[in-house]
């Protein structure tokens, strides 16, 4: 039995000497449970160590004996379709051994161990392979292939490889130097998984909302921030990325939510159908599940976990999203940890290293050229839903996030009690890349789509502005032109912009449809101008046409949107008399 022994239990923090041999963010098993647990600082021969499950009932001097390496992910075939805890542990597997709650010490594996793949070899004997290249691939789920890869790091003439059925954990082949592959191997979660280089941002993250898509695209590969206050959306926004967004794997981090919402979406996702294959969307996602009340520990590893296993993914060519909900969630993680621990704390109680540690987290995200051959590209766009108190947006998380991230979501509590979604902040939200982005969707859709996005944002200033006058004077008191701008206004900022998460039509918009909702806007915008230089105002009635109209075109399906369009064009032309 291990010397070392617990002298110290403050929460999820443990002492113990003496481990003068621990590395920073070795594991180790504490207690006669065989909690595990993760070092996370040495002084001497006394280490301090975090414990990723409940510590009730814990007592000095029980033993603790280090694992010997760091926190790992498991990465390999049969992760699609899962349901993980923060630290790797399949759920499923979990309640098979110990029923609906987790007991302490309890161990189960990221993959099922059972479960067998056939085995299609892509390399041949005699061939020098390093890391990244692909050996075979196996079919993970139906129509999916999943590239088998030697493991980053590794280098060597392959000695021996077969074809045939396997579980992870069998040997598949092996190098000259006696190295055994796998279908499966483990990476450390800190530690980002290597690439050849990084790529441009030159090609968007289309979400198929409308309001994102058009007004402030993310690029593949890239960050946003959803900073959002209780009942705004956020979670509606993320199943709507996870099921429509232009993806190839979701990767969905519940951190340190409610668990009547994780259940929710444990519920909901297994009936969702993927657009694309016709199947279950559970089929393309690994959903990794830490509620509030699991430990905090487990809470903090649940993130590095979640973009570790979606490295992985991008690392075979695929386009992986990783939606987390809520960053906030894990920095109250560090603050405890960082409490606990005694270390200064900075704004609001958090730990000073809160920024480091989160741009650190958002730059794994990126488009990159993956390791090996064959030559593969891959993309890892990162989505942060965070819960700022009280929406006070001057908080630290969401500061440090607009400091690090590409993109910015703001959602807006007025909006969404007045059931407007998604609950945009048009002023409060950006992109950085949008720029960069006008020229891939000017070639994929329309010549004029970057002046018609100018022309929304201008016009939406413009109705900002005058909204404001009105604030003042009354809208009483607006010359017709003034009344004229708000009506259309509203008209693109509810109609236009915004979407239906229910609706079967409107719930995801191609660029198609988005491109000539605004442009049918633009037009009654002409149209009604038109009217006020002859010195006739706009009919209000005609102006209510008009949002019907555009009304009828969100909600049509994609086959019938030319008619409805050619009507609507129609019928703005008797508007502006033949201008």
């Amino acid at each position: 039995m291990s010397p070392a022994r617990i002298v110290r239990v403050s929460g999820a923090l443990v002492e113990a000497v003496p481990l003068e041999g621990a590395s920073l963010f070795e594991l180790a098993r504490v207690g006669e449970r065989r909690l595990l647990a993760e070092v996370i600082r040495v002084a001497g021969e006394r280490a301090t160590l975090q414990v990723y499950e409940d510590t009730a009932g814990l007592r000095l001097g029980e033993p603790v004996d280090l694992g010997g390496h760091g926190l790992t992910a498991h990465l390999g075939p049969g992760l699609l379709g899962s349901v993980l805890d923060g630290i790797g542990r399949s759920l499923a597997a979990t309640a098979a051994r110990t029923g609906d709650y987790i007991h302490p010490g309890i161990t189960a594996e990221t993959l099922d161990p059972e479960r067998r793949f056939e085995f299609v070899p892509g390399a041949r004997t005699g061939e020098r392979l390093t890391g990244g290249d692909v050996l075979g691939h196996v079919e993970e789920q139906p129509g999916f292939v999943h590239p088998i890869l030697v493991p980053p790091g590794l280098e060597g003439t392959l000695d021996s490889i077969r074809p045939g059925n396997f579980t992870v954990g069998e040997m598949v082949g092996s190098l000259d130097d006696g190295t055994k592959l796998r279908l499966a191997h483990d990476w450390p979660v800190r530690r980002p998984r290597p690439f050849q280089r990084r790529l441009a941002f030159d090609r968007p993250f289309l979400t198929g909302q409308r309001v994102f898509d058009f007004l402030f695209p993310a690029a593949e590969g890239g960050t946003v921030a959803v900073p959002g206050g209780f009942g705004t959306g956020k979670t509606v926004i993320e199943q709507s990325l996870a099921k429509y967004a232009e993806a190839d794997v979701v990767v969905f981090i519940g951190c340190g939510e409610r668990g009547n919402e994780m259940a929710e979406l444990l519920s909901d996702f297994p009936d969702l159908v993927d657009d694309r294959s016709g199947r279950s969307l559970m089929e393309r996602t690994v959903l990794i599940v830490n509620t509030s009340n699991m430990p905090v520990a487990a809470r903090e590893a649940s993130v590095y976990l979640g973009i570790t296993i979606a490295e992985y993914y991008r690392d075979q060519g695929r386009r992986v999203a990783v939606v987390a909900d809520s960053l906030s969630r894990w920095a109250e993680a560090l603050r405890e940890i960082a409490a606990r621990l005694q270390e200064m704390p900075s704004e609001e109680g958090m730990p000073t290293y809160l920024g480091n540690r989160l741009g650190k987290l958002y730059e794994r995200a990126g488009r990159v050229e993956a390791l090996g051959r064959p030559q593969r590209v891959g993309s890892l766009t990162f989505v942060g839903a965070v819960s700022p108190p009280g929406g006070d947006f001057s908080e630290p998380v969401t500061q440090a996030s607009l400091r690090v991230a590409g993109g910015l979501w703001a959602l807006d509590p007025t909006l969404a009690h007045q059931r407007h979604f998604p609950a945009v902040d048009l002023e409060a939200s950006y992109s950085l890349y949008a720029a960069g982005l006008m020229e891939w969707f000017a070639n994929a859709t329309h010549d004029d789509w970057p002046s018609v996005r100018s022309e929304s944002l201008r016009l939406l200033q413009l109705e900002r502005d005058v909204r404001e006058i009105a604030g003042l004077v009354g809208p009483e008191a607006l010359q017709e032109g003034d009344r004229f701008i708000l009506e259309i206004g509203r008209i693109v900022r509810e109609i236009v912009l915004s979407q239906s998460a229910f609706s079967e039509h409107d719930a995801a918009s191609p660029l198609e449809k988005t491109y000539r909702l605004a442009t049918l806007a633009h037009r009654a915008y002409r149209a009604g101008l038109a009217s006020l230089e002859r010195g006739r105002a706009p009919d209000p009635a005609a102006l209510e046409g008009v949002g019907r109209m555009l009304a009828s075109v969100r909600d049509a399906p994609f086959e019938d949107l030319d008619a409805r369009v050619a009507d609507a064009e129609a019928a703005l032309e008797r508007m502006g008399g033949g201008s």
